[in-house]
């Protein structure tokens, strides 16, 4: 190997997601090869991203105040919230321009087989935010996976008492597809064709 810090690079890059031992073999070759100005701009910016993106305190996505734009702004639906697994969902629906009400994101799925539950995903702080009575639908855009479906189906018994409509969306996600993989016309459909759970 050419030495302990090259090897320290791949590994690093290794912790990307479907980035395998070549692949990151790859990518450090070039931008210690190929692009050593850019390594050190992709360098700056994760340093600056770790140490200033955090969790907005009211909806769970990412922003780099306490509270985010989204959540802040007085032109979005403040009686409309979509809930959704991750900010990258967030994304993806924002992209479409299908959605104005606001968000609420999770942080994951339920997957009791992995020890997570209901606490670990922010559930009951979600249900307490419903119970100010300014929310009057919840749309859940969990993933049309088993465990996205699971957990939409708690969110319904969870939310039960609570005076929201729950509504599901619909046509065009595919079963089994997760929401960032999907294009922005279909997400719109989705969106606009959600049914009623509750």
């Amino acid at each position: 190997m050419f030495s302990d810090r090259f090897e320290q690079l791949v590994q690093a890059l290794r912790i990307l997601p479907s980035v395998g031992p070549k692949s990151a073999q790859r990518m450090a070759l070039h931008l210690i090869m190929k692009n050593r100005e850019g390594a050190v701009g992709l360098a700056h910016a994760l340093t600056e991203a770790t140490n200033h993106i955090h969790e907005c305190c009211v909806c769970h996505s990412l922003t780099e105040e306490e509270v985010c734009d989204i959540c802040l702004s007085t032109e979005r639906d403040d009686q409309l919230l979509c809930v959704v697994e991750s900010p990258a969902d967030v994304m993806a629906i924002e992209q479409s321009g299908s959605f104005r009400g606001k968000y609420h994101v999770l942080g994951g799925h339920l997957s009791p087989l992995d020890g997570i539950g209901p606490d670990e995903i922010g559930i009951p702080h979600l249900v307490h935010r419903l119970t100010d009575g300014k929310i009057t639908e919840v749309i859940l855009a969990t993933n049309a996976t088993v465990e996205g479906q699971a957990t939409a189906h708690y969110l319904v018994e969870a939310c039960k008492h609570l005076p929201v409509h729950m509504t599901r969306i619909a046509q065009g996600v595919p079963q089994g597809g997760e929401l960032e993989y999907v294009d922005s016309h279909t997400l719109s459909q989705a969106v606009h064709n959600r049914m009623r759970m509750k």
